[in-house]
């Protein structure tokens, strides 16, 4: 298994679904997590988790929309360690609807966590990752980054942002030797997914039509993703920057 003892990683929106898996995950391969979440009640949760299993972790309250809690955040993690060796950009939000029915607001609401989130963490971590010439940052982003999904406008909208950014920073910062990559998953079955599923008129059906959207005929898990997360943040993965991991069963193949 990949390596990250000595490392501090902050995970936004680790208090759930694939932000926990990878949290968990590094924890497990040594790192010092930090876990950044809205909901005070999960994330405290996960943290124990990684404790009761050897782990070290801490809580911090993470709004990311919030540039002032973002800039408090990464003053707590850098004035506790003087580093912030991994930051995984996780937290975001989703929306049913088409041009047409998205509303402004909604767009708003989406653009400030999803786009502007990612935007205030790698803000805020990046300049203490520069000074010490070293730094992963792994942008979670989707397979609607890259392909388009029908009545996900305000969400492929930012999601595409979200893969324009990890390409930015990621040629800006080579020269100081920080890396940025996004990870794309297809369907991953998450509590948000579930909750999504709730909705429908026949669950069951739904699951099974966004299963069968994948080549491979089923839902990804967050412990898949967590993988490639920590091999984005590990020591082997130094040749990689600027690049978009697909991890959706197939889904693109045929695009």
């Amino acid at each position: 298994m990949f390596n990250l003892h000595g490392k501090v990683a902050l995970v936004t929106g680790g208090g759930s679904g694939i932000g926990e898996s990878i949290a968990k995950l590094y924890a497990s391969a040594g790192a010092t997590v930090y876990i950044g979440e809205i909901n005070r009640q999960s994330g405290q949760r996960v943290v124990n988790d990684i404790r009761a299993a050897g782990g070290v972790a801490e809580f911090v309250e993470l709004n990311v929309a919030n540039e002032d809690l973002a800039k408090h955040v990464a003053r707590t993690v850098l004035g506790q360690h003087g580093r912030c060796d991994i930051l995984v950009n996780n937290a975001g939000i989703g929306h049913v609807g088409t041009v047409l029915t998205t509303a402004g607001d909604d767009l708003d609401r989406l653009y400030a966590v999803n786009v502007k989130g990612v935007f205030h963490m790698t803000k805020a971590i990046l300049p203490a990752m520069i000074e010490r010439k070293s730094g992963s940052i792994i942008n979670i982003a989707s397979v609607a980054g890259i392909v388009g999904v029908r009545d996900r406008l305000a969400y492929t909208m930012t999601k595409f942002a979200v893969v324009g950014i990890t390409k930015a920073v990621a040629l800006d910062h080579a020269e100081s030797k920080v890396r940025c990559n996004a990870i794309c998953p297809g369907r991953v079955e998450t509590p948000f997914v579930q909750a999504r599923l709730r909705e429908y008129p026949d669950p069951k059906k739904a699951y099974e039509d966004m299963s069968n959207t994948q080549a491979l005929k089923r839902m990804g898990k967050p412990e898949e993703v967590a993988a490639a997360a920590l091999y984005l943040a590990s020591d082997e993965a130094a040749f990689v920057t600027g690049s978009t991991l697909v991890l959706d069963g197939g889904w693109c193949a045929g695009k």
